[in-house]
């Protein structure tokens, strides 16, 4: 009789930490996209090449694979004095080594 207490309270403690615990840790992977490390990369660069300017939004516009690199899209909003625009930043990587082969940088009106 004892072991099957065991085994019933085995059971539950196995259904409740299923249910409980599995979704946070779920949720807790799926918090962070994919394209995040890609936009602190975007974010830096755009710095360093306009460190004058403050960024005030970026805008993740999605990505292309083009043979064995991909291509990340992000759209930046500066304020340099009193002009604001806008650049497109490209980051070219190798898709398997996430080796950066080029950065691109296109400034546009807002």
């Amino acid at each position: 009789m004892n072991l099957q207490k065991f085994c019933v309270k085995l059971g539950i403690f196995l259904v409740l930490f299923t249910v409980f615990i599995t979704p946070t840790i779920t949720y807790a992977q799926q918090g962070i996209p994919a394209h995040a490390q890609w936009g602190k990369v975007a974010i830096k660069e755009t710095h360093a090449k306009y460190p004058q300017a403050k960024i005030l939004d970026y805008l993740y516009e999605g990505s292309e694979v083009v043979e064995s690199a991909t291509i990340e899209k992000f759209k930046l909003l500066l304020k340099q004095s009193d002009k604001e625009f806008g650049v497109h930043v490209r980051i070219k990587y190798e898709t398997n080594t996430k080796k950066v082969v080029k950065i691109e940088f296109q400034e546009t009106t807002p």
